[in-house]
């Protein structure tokens, strides 16, 4: 199988190993089917920090059955008497997804979209987009996935919903076309419980596909998302929307402006923080070394030819003579001359007894 380290979009956004992680702020249906705020979002994901945008496109006819379009849905969060009038009314058109492109590239943002059917499928690619994405309900609709995989546009896959071996297909599917394929791990419970969430499954997808990985979060807080790039998601996606009390289904598991670009400052601040692999002591702590460490001292007057004991010695900051660390080695040495009390102790001041001496030519 061959491994894939990163994908590289057409723009020269890198996602994979040894790149920053790929933000992502999920706008999904949550502008209301209102242009003003969907071009609003991006105003506000961009100023947070995201480096991409995803919207949604359904063609409700190709979506739902006749029966599904009519059913009732009367609930404090519809749109309209019907579910099909429900959906419709959250639908932006494709010109005006074409805008938001637009729009969205003029910001130095990614922007992408989830087709939930294939005449949206083929809207979306109609746009020139450089990256798409299967959502978690999608990934075992095997023609849907064929579809997307035969476009040869790198894809991002999510797995909520899904065992390894619905994703086994998934995969299998899509590597009959290209391997320019990003796995995002998601549990698709709105909100979902921190405890359900399962961060390192990520790794058990790497050792499983070989493909760049990331996180799709669908938590109250930012913890969990911050915690993912900890261990190296290569992307995290968090739903957006500007209010979390607006009507509909998605706002309450959807993180506000606020909220997205403190997750995005901490997700940066985490990536510094994992740069160094080995144990380092820096220059600027060696400074405070000086200060805040201890250097064993004299605990009182001595003559010179006085092999000392432990009674003699002590230890105090700051850290100008030898370090504690050499205690045992400077226990048992003779003073070269006379020293005060509380004098830092100091190599030149000692010399090895003779039993000492022996042991260092032996050794």
């Amino acid at each position: 199988m061959k491994q894939i380290q990163s994908v590289t979009l057409r723009s020269g956004v890198t996602i994979g190993k040894g790149h920053p992680c790929f933000i992502v702020a999920e706008i999904g249906n949550n502008h209301q089917g209102e242009y003003d705020i969907a071009q609003r979002m991006i105003d506000e994901a961009a100023a947070a920090g995201v480096q991409g945008v995803k919207f949604q496109k359904r063609d409700n006819e190709a979506l739902l059955t006749r029966e599904g379009r009519a059913a009732p849905y009367t609930g404090p969060n519809s749109f309209g008497p019907t579910y099909g009038e429900h959906r419709n009314a959250l639908e932006l058109s494709i010109e005006q997804m074409r805008q938001l492109k637009e729009y969205s590239e003029s910001k130095g943002l990614v922007f992408f979209a989830s087709a939930w059917d294939e005449p949206s499928l083929e809207q979306i690619v109609g746009l020139n987009v450089e990256l798409l994405k299967i959502s978690s309900a999608e990934l075992v609709n095997v023609p849907l996935v064929r579809k997307y995989a035969a476009t040869g546009i790198p894809i991002i896959l999510s797995t909520g919903m899904s065992g390894l071996e619905d994703i086994d297909v998934a995969m299998a599917e899509i590597r009959n076309f290209h391997d320019n394929v990003i796995l995002l791990h998601c549990n698709s419970t709105y909100p979902c419980p921190e405890e359900q969430i399962g961060l390192p499954v990520m790794e058990a997808l790497i050792e499983r596909y070989d493909v760049p990985v990331g996180y799709s979060g669908h938590e109250k807080g930012i913890g969990p998302s911050v915690g993912a790039a900890a261990l190296n998601a290569c992307v995290v996606e968090r739903h957006f929307t500007l209010d979390k009390t607006l009507k509909g289904t998605d706002h309450q598991a959807s993180l506000e402006p606020q909220e997205l670009a403190s997750m995005v400052t901490m997700i940066r601040e985490v990536e510094k923080a994992i740069q160094v692999k080995g144990k380092v002591v820096f220059p600027d702590e060696q400074a405070a070394s000086k200060k805040l460490r201890k250097c064993i001292v004299f605990s009182r007057e001595l003559p010179a030819g006085h092999v000392l004991t432990e009674a003699d010695l002590t230890t105090r900051c700051p850290r100008v003579g030898v370090s504690p660390v050499h205690w045992d080695e400077v226990l048992g040495a003779v003073l070269n001359r006379s020293v005060k009390h509380e004098e830092p102790v100091q190599w030149d001041t000692l010399r090895l007894t003779e039993v000492e001496v022996a042991g260092a030519v032996s050794s």
